[in-house]
Formats: C-alpha cells, sequence, structure tokens
C-alpha cells in the first residue's frame, strides 16, 4: 500500500497522506515521498493549486513510534542527516510557486502541525487538535519552528512550545495555524469554495504573489524595499499572463486560465 496518495483533477492535485494505521505519523519513508511529490508539483504546469489531506482519524500525527525508535539509536551525524530530511521536505512544501491548502479533520502533532503552517491556507474542523509536544519527550520543535512561527507568532510560540498542551481548532484559528474552522459536514465543500477562488487567479501571479510575500515580511519599509515593490509590480504588468488579465479585465472576459470564481 502506498503511504501517499496523488490524484490530480482539474488542475488540483490532492495528496494524502496515507499511514491510517498509524495516524498519518511520518516515518523516513513518507517523508521521502512527500518531498518527492512537492518537486514533480513544483515542475507541473498543469497542476495550479495543491491540496494536502489525510486518510483515517488523523490528519498526521508527528513522528512514527518505529521510526523514533530507530533514531534513538542513531549518533549525532545519523540524526542530523534525518533532520536535514524533515527539513527539506517543509522547505519543499513552503517554496511551492502554487497555492497550497491543507485540509485538517483530526489530530495534527509535532510535525503533522509543521505540514499545516508550511500551508498557504490551512480549513479545519471542530474535530482537529493541535499539539507541539517535543518538549515532553525531551526534544525541540526545530525543524517546524520557522513555519509554525510565521503562522502563530512568537507569543503563541511560547506558550504553546514550552507546555506542549494540546488545544482545539478554535485556539489554532485565534493564533493563526487555521485559516478557518468549520464543521465536519462542510470541510470538503470549503475546501472547494477557496480552491474556486484560487483558479481564477494567474498561475504566474499566485508564484510571484508567494515570492513577493517571502521578499516582503518582516522587512522596514525603506527606499530599497519601495524600488523592489515598484520594480515587481512593472514586471508582471508586462508579463504575457499580466497583459491578459488587464486585457481580459477591460473586455469584461475571463481570463485565458480562468474558470474559477467570478
Amino acid at each position: 500500500m502506498s503511504n501517499l496518495l496523488v490524484e490530480k483533477k482539474e488542475g488540483v492535485a490532492w495528496i494524502t497522506l496515507n499511514r491510517p494505521e498509524v495516524r498519518n505519523a511520518f516515518d523516513d519513508a513518507l517523508i521521502a515521498s512527500l518531498k518527492n511529490c512537492f518537486s514533480e508539483l513544483e515542475g507541473d504546469k498543469s497542476t495550479r493549486v495543491v491540496v494536502l489531506a489525510g486518510n483515517g482519524p488523523a490528519f498526521c500525527a508527528g513522528a512514527d513510534l518505529n521510526w523514533m525508535k530507530r533514531m534513538a539509536g542513531y549518533g549525532y551525524e545519523e540524526n542530523l542527516a534525518d533532520a536535514r530530511s524533515l527539513a527539506d521536505m517543509l522547505a519543499a512544501l513552503d517554496r511551492l510557486p502554487k497555492p497550497t491548502i491543507a485540509r485538517v479533520h483530526g489530530a495534527a502533532f509535532a510535525g503533522g502541525t509543521g505540514l499545516v503552517a508550511a500551508c498557504d491556507i490551512a480549513i479545519g474542523t471542530p474535530q482537529a487538535k493541535f499539539c507541539f509536544s517535543e518538549a515532553k519527550l525531551g526534544l525541540s520543535p526545530a525543524t517546524i519552528s520557522p513555519y509554525v512561527m510565521r503562522a502563530i507568532g512568537e507569543r503563541a510560540a511560547r506558550r504553546y512550545f514550552l507546555t506542549a498542551e494540546v488545544f482545539d481548532a478554535a485556539e489554532a484559528c485565534r493564533i493563526g495555524l487555521l485559516s478557518a474552522c468549520v464543521s465536519s459536514n462542510q470541510l470538503d465543500s470549503s475546501v472547494e469554495e477557496i480552491i474556486k477562488h484560487l483558479l481564477a487567479g494567474g498561475s504566474e501571479a499566485h508564484a510571484k504573489i508567494k515570492e513577493l510575500i517571502r521578499a516582503v515580511g518582516g522587512r522596514a519599509v525603506d527606499a530599497a524595499l519601495v524600488a523592489d515593490t515598484a520594480r515587481r509590480i512593472a514586471e508582471i504588468r508586462v508579463s504575457p499572463e499580466g497583459r491578459e488579465g488587464i486585457a481580459s479585465f477591460l473586455e469584461k472576459r475571463k481570463p485565458s486560465w480562468g474558470r474559477g470564481k467570478d
């Protein structure tokens, strides 16, 4: 049985973690599968949106116990290589030039929260639970920290990284880990609604917007940033997609890529 299910349909790649017997927990094989999948999707022009989901009762329960047992016998260099694999996989997800959505229907613990935070948008249900459980194992949430702290901020990270307490979807929404919390029977329709909006945008624009957010986030508004943003908008205005988008707006028609929400 494959540890990862990938279905591509109408411009959307649905990636489903498929280890329900261990609540979709990470091991080295699943991490490698995810990294390879993200790398392939990066260059796939037919895929415009990526949805990440989990099969079974959980989204992702963090590290697999058998994997942890193996790591317990590793030395520093082996641990470094192992940790780098997880860090590289999360970075590949974060850097995808396409919009990404986490569909969170159940528990997302430890590394699973990193997947949620590395996605652009995260939709969850009241059944979703979250925990940065590393401290209770004498560990640190190091590899997921760049994405989680960007999502929830330093203050919330200080509490939840240190206490390792479980919190619910409402709190995840309040602190920014989830973009929205919807009922279970509305989860798929809510994801589909977001997809419709995303498919109405240009794929090159999405890639440039994600690049823009990375470049602008946290920077002081100085002359260099002002000049950089002016350059970016000028470049995209004269691009083929930018010209088509403006022309379609003026001509009151959908752009060549458009089949999403008006």
